[in-house]
């Protein structure tokens, strides 16, 4: 079960991989930085993200068919992750389950030419199961 310095470090040997983060949606605070940061800032990126990310979690735009409120009794997020493509990279957030409070989202940046987003949002998901916070 890795921690969040051997989760980065793997997800960090993706094709195409240029940065990741393990990011607290609710602060906007990076847990665990690696890699490059988009606009050079790791720190700025991950609150930035983490507004997408509370966006997402918090609106019943995408909670499932006939989902109730999920805030109210402890559930996990009602998203899996969050995929946003610009021209020259794609940006995977992953919600990670956790027994506490579910508010921690891996963060991947790959460059377009060489990611492969297929695999790396299942190698995303095989992490966020495995990764042990605390």
């Amino acid at each position: 079960m890795p921690g969040i310095d051997e989760c980065l470090l793997e997800a960090m040997r993706l094709p195409g991989a240029r940065g990741a983060s393990v990011v607290d949606w609710t602060s906007g605070l990076a847990l665990g930085t690696i890699g490059e940061s988009p606009n050079g800032d790791h720190e700025t990126t991950a609150a930035e993200a983490a507004e997408v990310a509370r966006l997402t979690a918090e609106h019943r735009a995408f909670a499932p068919a006939g989902g109730g409120d999920w805030s109210q009794n402890g559930a996990e997020p009602p998203v899996e992750d969050v995929i946003v493509t610009s021209r020259d990279g794609y940006h995977l957030l992953r919600f990670v389950r956790t027994s506490f409070d579910s508010s921690v989202f891996l963060h991947l940046w790959l460059d377009r030419a060489d990611g492969n987003l297929a695999l790396a949002r299942i190698r995303l998901a095989d992490l966020a199961e495995r990764l042990v916070l605390g």
